[in-house]
């Protein structure tokens, strides 16, 4: 999608109780940060407060997850396009470009605007998995749990019964 077609970008750094946003408005070059809560009326209020600001412009917002309860939320808006960023790229360019290299939830939020700006051209926009993926991933999943789970169990009991045969004990 061409990058003129925006009204703003927005760069999210999330987190539990809160996430830091930075937004970058295409009109007036300016930008702004804020501090929303992670609940989901807080983020239906920001979002309004979106629409009061942009109607139904095109938004785009970069955030450093694929799936979760943000993306989840954020999804149901038509007028917010998703670049999921991955977490690796936004360190790499943090170490690359802040002399500090101080991990900071604000400055995250920036560089995620900024990737979305300089480089939006190579970032593919979030597109929903359908239903049988979704199924497929939790089955995977709950397989990955299961195998988890018998490995855990197999060590327990491997170290018992070597504990059982260290103590001296026979086994009849």
């Amino acid at each position: 999608m061409s990058q003129d077609v925006y009204a703003a970008y927005i760069g999210i750094d999330w987190a539990d109780r809160k996430h830091d946003i930075y937004l970058h408005d295409c009109t007036t070059g300016e930008g702004e940060e804020s501090v929303i809560g992670s609940q989901p009326d807080a983020i239906a209020a920001w979002i309004e407060g979106l629409r009061k600001r942009y109607g139904n412009a095109l938004l785009a917002v970069g955030l450093e997850q694929k799936r979760g309860p943000l993306v989840y939320a954020l999804c149901q808006y038509e007028n917010l396009v998703l670049y999921p960023i991955n977490p690796r790229t936004v360190a790499n360019y943090r170490k690359a470009f802040q002399p500090s290299r101080a991990k900071s939830d604000p400055i995250d939020a920036r560089i995620l605007v900024e990737l979305l700006r300089k480089h939006g051209d190579k970032l593919p926009a979030w597109q929903p998995e359908s239903a049988q993926m979704r199924a497929l991933r939790q089955w995977v999943e709950s397989r990955r749990m299961l195998v988890g789970e018998k490995v855990r169990l197999t060590n327990r009991l491997t170290s018992a019964l070597k504990n059982i045969l260290s103590s001296g004990a026979r086994l009849v």
